[in-house]
């Protein structure tokens, strides 16, 4: 939901953005208080502007991540392979008759009968796409370019291959995550954190077989994305984040940082404004029933503080690895912590099972109330 649109005849300094943005949020009457955090792109001007702002920022992982990948291909062999890339698209470009003869060589050789891609610069992932494509005409264009003399000196060399080879090898696995996590119709920053311990662990791992410059390439993407979101306060986000998804909850959070995480997140619960809704004049009855089920700060306040009396919420010495809190709640609490932010307690209250936790803390069902 777009809430507002604003025009800047002005230049589009971090000043004016900085200003522009308080103006909106004074605007709907929102508190800066109350912003968790702002996603914008890399631009240095946005950067400055939340920087002058002191709002919380988080950088869309798409153009981090594009902004790796181009950070980790700094390398003249690639600069030289990349190159004449662009002038083997830019020959199929502007020729009608390579495109017509390429054509005909694609149906000869059981290829698929697919155009050349050219690489643009404000298009995440482009320059792979372009690799990935010449390889996979690699012998169509050799033939149709070898064929005219005065094109020929444009046929890549098998140097040229090799490092647009490796160059694919590297960079390939990493497509599917510019825009899975660009999304703008859903909410995807509890998948940062196991993303970036994927890549750490597994996309970006050097195997067997590969070139140097293959796993030079995984190497500089690496530690452009972990230096990037190694700050604390980017830390903290990702792992309140993370918590409240039941997907991950503390499974990419760091031992030493689960407890601390918790308590966070039932302090922002307890903290929660315990107002009831007030029907407004010409309310229908369908809107009372909402109103009356969306009171769930208070049955928050009431489970937190049964389950955090009757656990004792302290760490549970010896046990700092495995993240858990001393008492019987803290699984059970773990558990609900999601569900209370999404509204969960009409469940607790209307539903025709009640949950209870036992002893060692698990969630089970009582049965129906009488």
């Amino acid at each position: 939901m777009c809430l507002q649109t604003s025009y800047f005849p002005d230049d589009h300094t971090g000043e004016i953005i900085a200003q522009g943005l308080q103006d909106s949020l004074a605007s709907w009457k929102l508190r800066e208080d109350s912003l968790v955090c702002m996603t914008t792109d890399s631009g240095s001007n946005m950067i400055k502007a939340l920087r002058l702002t002191e709002w919380p920022n988080l950088q869309c992982f798409g153009h981090r991540l594009h902004n790796a990948i181009m950070n980790g291909m700094k390398d003249p062999r690639i600069d030289r392979a990349i190159g004449v890339c662009k002038k083997v698209v830019s020959a199929f470009s502007f020729s009608w008759k390579k495109r017509r003869d390429m054509a005909v060589v694609q149906a000869e050789l059981g290829l698929p009968s697919h155009n050349l891609i050219t690489e643009s610069l404000t298009r995440w992932g482009s320059r792979q796409l372009m690799v990935e494509r010449l390889l996979e005409q690699e012998k169509a264009i050799a033939q149709v370019l070898g064929a005219d003399k005065k094109s020929r000196h444009l046929v890549p060399t098998w140097q040229d291959i090799d490092v647009l080879e490796s160059i694919n090898k590297a960079v390939s696995p990493l497509k599917e995550f510019t825009d899975a996590l660009s999304g703008e119709a859903y909410v995807s920053v509890s998948y940062l954190k196991p993303v970036i311990h994927l890549l750490n662990n597994s996309l970006l791992q050097p195997e067997e077989g590969e070139t140097e410059l293959t796993k030079q390439i995984k190497s500089n993407i690496l530690n452009y994305l972990n230096n990037k979101y190694n700050d604390p306060v980017t830390q903290e986000l990702l792992d309140m984040a993370s918590l409240m998804d039941p997907r991950f909850r503390t499974t990419y959070i760091a031992d030493d940082e689960v407890d601390g995480i918790k308590k966070r997140a039932v302090t922002e619960l307890m903290s929660l404004p315990a107002e009831k809704s007030k029907s407004q004049p010409g309310t229908s009855v369908q809107d009372l029933h909402q109103e009356e089920a969306a009171e769930p700060c208070l049955v928050a306040k009431w489970l937190l503080a049964v389950l955090v009396t009757t656990s004792g919420w302290h760490p549970e010495p010896g046990n700092q690895a495995a993240g858990k809190l001393g008492g019987s709640a803290p699984n059970g609490l773990l558990e609900i912590i999601p569900k209370l932010s999404m509204n969960y307690p009409q469940e607790l209250r209307h539903s025709s099972q009640a949950l209870s936790i036992d002893g060692t803390g698990k969630r089970e069902s009582v049965g129906p109330r009488s």
